[in-house]
């Protein structure tokens, strides 16, 4: 269950730098994402361990399975010549999945820290911003600021710098709620428990029979199908923005 406080810190450092960034924390979110990193890669390794032309096993036959749900995902979405992206947004999905599923085993769910969110908005946002420059060059960039009309130049950068922000809010409000809606009905069910039966003589009346069933309930909205709505949508905004900041393939030349 997560604590609704936040990550709890074990290691804090005093660094020689102007606040905010004059301590350095090491709390549950990073311990708990590096493991996550590590069981993926472990599953990875796993599953394309001797592959072989035609599959012969279940492991090869989920292991395709699981590429070709991706290929036909960036396909649909961002088209054959961003085919390169299929590791990126597969890893960063299957990433936030088992970050938010985390929790139903007892760990801080980094998906429910901010910064984590933040992080991954950010490095879609400088995505974003190369195949802008890339697709109109520097004047083509900075000119994009001025359309339709010069005079909504501030509204225009404004809508630039929302966009990570917003990613990362829409993530990590979702996914922190309900960390935070399940934790606090799962003290209120102890306490109902407590006052119903607490008359019991023995151990009786500590039983918090309340507590059995109904966060189980939420938890499967909360941490399953929220969990895995959200990597969803992270998702498919980084493909779309990143689609329409490259702009529309150029025709190849026709042959004289």
């Amino acid at each position: 269950m997560d604590d609704i406080t936040g990550a709890r810190i074990f290691w804090e450092w005093q660094l020689p730098l102007p606040a905010p960034f004059d301590v350095l924390q090491i709390t549950d979110t990073e311990i708990n994402l590096c493991f996550i990193t590590l069981v993926l890669t472990l599953l990875c390794v796993f599953l394309t361990r001797k592959l072989k032309v035609r599959p012969t096993s279940k492991k090869q036959l989920i292991a395709e399975y699981i590429v070709k749900m991706a290929d036909n995902f960036v396909l649909g979405n961002m088209g054959a010549r961003f085919m390169n992206f299929v590791p990126f947004i597969a890893a960063l999905f299957a990433l936030s999945i088992f970050s938010s599923l985390s929790g139903l085993i007892g760990f801080y769910a980094p998906t429910a820290d901010l910064s984590v969110l933040l992080g991954w908005a950010l490095l879609v946002f400088v995505l974003i911003t190369y195949y802008k420059f890339k697709s109109g060059g520097p004047v083509g960039y900075l000119k994009s600021y001025l359309e339709p009309i010069p005079i909504l130049l501030p509204f225009n950068i404004i809508s630039e710098i929302a966009t990570p922000i917003s990613m990362a809010f829409r993530h990590f409000g979702n996914i922190a709620s309900g960390g935070v809606i399940s934790t606090l009905l799962y003290g209120a069910l102890a306490a109902l428990s407590h006052m119903l039966l607490g008359w019991l003589p023995g151990w009786l009346g500590t039983i918090p029979i309340f507590q059995a069933g109904i966060p189980a309930v939420l938890s499967l909205y909360f941490d399953w199908f929220s969990g895995f709505l959200q990597a969803f949508i992270f998702c498919m905004l980084t493909m779309m923005y990143i689609a329409s900041a490259a702009g529309e393939e150029e025709p190849a030349a026709e042959e004289k």
